[in-house]
């Protein structure tokens, strides 16, 4: 169902959806129904000129604070001013060379195996510390609300849960159209837990008091009840547009290049649901990764089991997955239009594989039925060939999902310029024009003329890179 969206920045296809997370003081939301029916629940007001978020990725802090300014050099590429655009191929197209640089050989002082300027993961939001301990009334929930104006999500964080059998927890938007459920367990890791994030900038909390025995009370260490200790909320549209515009840079360069490559040639998925059917039907397969409830990712379905691929630099563990949360189907309604769908949430669950070199994690999700749907799509076994026509679905900034690589272009712009590009390693890379930026790290690559993964995308700098899905397909074929 779609939810309420921003604008791009002028010059970059005004009028092209935007992610809830970049919506700011500017505009005002009115969520009216949840589900996924298709209807609009909301409607983004904003400038005819609002900025697009500016950002590539960031450094990630442990604190939760923003890295200064300061860390970020960057030239910035050309954005020629212009009006709208509905069409992926309307966008200016500008002629792109291979890259002359040499890099310089992975393992050496230049060119080390790993590189530390930037984990390649979007920020996107902010913990914050609170203190707020609710128990219940019987027979009447307590209740408090957490706002903060302009946020484009809110998340809360458990650090006690001390429910009764019967007792439940509910975290709501504001008019209760979003609403997760969290019952007493026998758990111990439900008095540490994050709650999935509902959208706007408004979360309710609710205790419920089931008709549990009285006597029950002794078997809790205190009063029934919880305490919610941090709160992660999504940054306004100002708060985002001070970012720092960097996503990860693949060892031997400069750090000063590009990943959005001249003009960004990319657009909303729905454009292509009628001039690339291929393609829009694709990117369902895609993932929108909010972790540990401030960065992004881009994730994907692998093959037809209970197996979703991103970034090694995204995330590694169990504990990291179970705290990341898989959005599929964060969409645009229409080409150039306000609304989004009403995004189909599941957690993270077991990391399955997970590799630094070839930057690659494995792993399944909690609920696996509920994206079944959606599709999934298949590694190329074959390694690629130099001008093969690409395109990549992603969550660039952590927006909905964009194609990078309209029908119809030529090799040169969205296409295979190095089939054998140095990564972590030598060779393991494909090197293409593609746009990407932060958030799109994770994302898949997929080629025109097979409509299969050729490569995993990490790296920006243009020409941007993504590991062989060829090598990848030998090292994962015993767990797909």
């Amino acid at each position: 169902m779609p939810l309420t969206t921003g604008r791009r920045k002028a010059g970059i296809a005004i009028g092209a959806c935007v992610a809830v997370v970049l919506a700011g003081a500017a505009g005002a939301t009115a969520w009216h129904a949840a589900g996924d029916n298709g209807k609009p629940v909301g409607t983004w007001q904003d400038a005819p000129a609002a900025a697009r978020t500016p950002v590539a990725a960031d450094q990630r802090l442990g604190n939760g604070q923003s890295p200064p300014d300061a860390t970020v050099d960057r030239q910035k590429a050309e954005k020629p001013a212009g009006g709208p655009t509905n069409s992926p191929s309307a966008a200016v197209k500008e002629p792109r060379t291979e890259a002359t640089t040499t890099p310089a050989q992975p393992g050496t002082a230049e060119r080390p195996i790993e590189s530390g300027t930037a984990n390649g993961r979007q920020r996107v939001g902010e913990s914050l510390r609170v203190t707020k301990q609710l128990g219940s009334v019987a027979g009447k929930p307590e209740k408090e609300t957490f706002r903060y104006p302009g946020a484009s999500y809110v998340k809360l964080h458990f650090s006690r849960m001390a429910l009764l059998p019967g007792d439940y927890v509910t975290v709501s938007n504001a008019d209760g159209t979003e609403s997760y459920r969290y019952e007493a367990t026998q758990n111990p890791a439900d008095s540490d837990r994050w709650a999935m994030s509902v959208t706007g900038d408004t979360a309710v909390l609710e205790v419920h008091r089931g008709p549990g025995n009285p006597l029950e009370l002794g078997r809790l260490p205190g009063d029934p009840g919880v305490v919610v200790d941090r709160v992660a909320k999504g940054f306004t549209r100002t708060e985002q547009d001070r970012q720092p515009e960097k996503q990860l840079i693949a060892p031997g360069r400069t750090g000063r290049e590009e990943s959005v490559c001249g003009s960004d040639t990319s657009a909303d998925a729905a454009c292509y649901r009628s001039s690339d059917p291929v393609a829009y039907t694709k990117s369902k397969a895609i993932a929108r990764l909010l972790i540990n409830g401030t960065e992004l990712c881009t994730g994907w379905r692998v093959g037809p089991k209970n197996r979703m691929l991103t970034n090694n630099h995204c995330f590694t563990t169990s504990s990291e997955a179970y705290d990341t949360e898989v959005w599929f189907n964060y969409q645009c309604a229409t080409c150039g239009g306000y609304d989004v769908y009403q995004p189909t949430k599941v957690w993270g669950s077991q990391v399955v594989a997970t590799d630094r070199t070839y930057d690659f994690t494995l792993f399944s999700v909690d609920k696996f039925a509920a994206i079944q749907k959606y599709g999934y799509l298949t590694l190329d076994t074959k390694r690629p060939a130099k001008n093969q026509e690409l395109y990549v679905p992603q969550h660039p900034a952590g927006e909905p999902t964009r194609i990078a690589g309209s029908l119809g272009e030529k090799a040169g712009n969205c296409s295979v310029v190095n089939p054998g590009y140095d990564g972590y390693a030598t060779g393991s890379d494909v090197a293409y024009y593609c746009d990407t930026e932060g958030g799109s790290s994770g994302s898949p690559v997929l080629s025109r003329a097979t409509n299969k993964v050729v490569a995993l995308h990490h790296f920006g700098g243009c020409p941007n890179s993504g590991v062989r899905a060829d090598l990848l397909a030998a090292k994962l074929a015993k767990n797909l």
